[in-house]
């Protein structure tokens, strides 16, 4: 084994350090208010929410930051989040997204709107599910975010997590892909439950900005991996991450040739956040990392590498296929993004690669086996 195996402690605080200096600005903003998570439960709260409380741990005497979850918790209260009830700072609040918000909702100062189902597997089979979380679920709290500042108590930040999905499969000369790109789409495909409401969301959000000043952002994500996402997730990562773990060939569900560009949690997380405080009233960001774009073949070839030296993986590289028949329809062939935009207006610079992103992420499946796949 040639690599360090990083304890889980070490890990996390490192990320965690490394996203809280990185935002010293906007989380010294945030300092002193209070900010609203939904969907904390999942994989994008994970490093959402540890962001925050750490914050608080570390930056004493700059104002705490109260941060409220709200997540229905289908698969249970996740481990990490359980370890946590009860700091200083932290509610946890049972909350269905697609049901109407509590009467006597309190006052947030910024809300990230992350609740909903990203995993193709999970979408598919609750589509319905799907589009409500991303459309009644965040049109309630476009119309909560109205109703504050109709009482003087306006909300300052308001995050909208979109999808890199909206463009779809996009032509030749739009990769890598600008925020200007409209999108090649299909409204009836296995994937448009989740492709096409996160465009609605969108034109929510600009509507309720335009009419209504609600300073709402949209964060479109391109291809997050690492702490927090499920090994039972059903992305290619947590996939290739489970076949390591459980000693047998990293299984490809694809020719491998379609490519991506992978951007770590850490960078990810500072992405948003940077979104949700400096970012203009409806617009969106790009968020990710524009290198390198590398094909699955690759991908797996990373992964089996570093598991070589990792824990003295053997196993190798295999062609396998998807259960479900429709598995690659719609399914794009290249996802890389322009971040010039974040870039510029947020001073967003992500800076992990994928072969030190790959590292972090096996070894966080490896200290997370069991609470990963809960």
């Amino acid at each position: 084994m040639g690599r360090p195996l990083l304890s889980l402690e070490q890990l996390l605080t490192e990320d965690l350090e490394t996203i809280c200096t990185d935002l010293a600005s906007e989380l010294g903003e945030m300092a002193g208010g209070s900010l609203l998570v939904t969907g904390g439960g999942g994989f994008l709260g994970y490093y959402l929410v540890q962001t925050a409380l750490h914050w608080n741990r570390t930056r004493k005497g700059r104002g705490a930051i109260d941060v409220t979850v709200y997540d229905n918790y289908m698969r249970g209260v996740p481990d990490w989040l359980e370890q946590l009830r009860g700091e200083s700072g932290l509610t946890l609040v049972r909350q269905d997204m697609i049901q109407p918000l509590p009467a006597r909702m309190p006052h947030f100062d910024y809300i990230v709107h992350a609740a909903g189902i990203a995993s193709p597997i999970y979408y598919r089979a609750h589509p319905i599910k799907c589009m409500d979380a991303n459309i009644n679920g965040l049109r309630n709290l476009l119309d909560y975010s109205v109703a504050e500042a109709g009482h003087g108590r306006p909300v300052r930040g308001f995050l909208f997590y979109s999808s890199s999905e909206i463009y779809g499969d996009p032509a030749l000369d739009a990769i890598p892909t600008p925020e200007t790109y409209r999108g090649n789409v299909s409204c009836t495909g296995p994937r448009a439950c989740y492709d096409e409401s996160k465009r609605y969301g969108e034109t929510l959000c600009v509507a309720f900005a335009g009419q209504h000043g609600v300073p709402v952002k949209m964060a479109r994500p391109f291809n997050n991996y690492g702490p927090g996402l499920k090994i039972t997730d059903g992305r290619v990562l947590p996939d290739f991450a489970r076949d390591v773990l459980e000693g047998r060939d990293i299984v490809m569900l694809s020719d491998g040739s379609p490519r991506r560009t992978f951007c770590y949690a850490a960078d990810a997380i500072t992405g948003y956040y940077k979104v949700l405080v400096r970012g203009r009233p409806g617009e969106p960001y790009n968020v990710g990392i524009d290198r390198p774009e590398i094909s699955m073949a690759q991908l797996a070839d990373i992964v089996c590498a570093t598991a070589a030296e990792l824990f003295d993986y053997r196993g190798r590289v295999v062609l396998g296929q998807a259960k479900q028949a429709d598995y690659l329809v719609d399914n794009p062939n290249r996802r890389c993004p322009v971040i010039d935009k974040a870039r510029r207006e947020l001073d967003y610079q992500p800076k992990v690669l994928v072969e030190e992103g790959i590292y972090r992420s096996l070894v966080w499946y490896h200290h997370n086996r069991t609470a990963a796949a809960a």
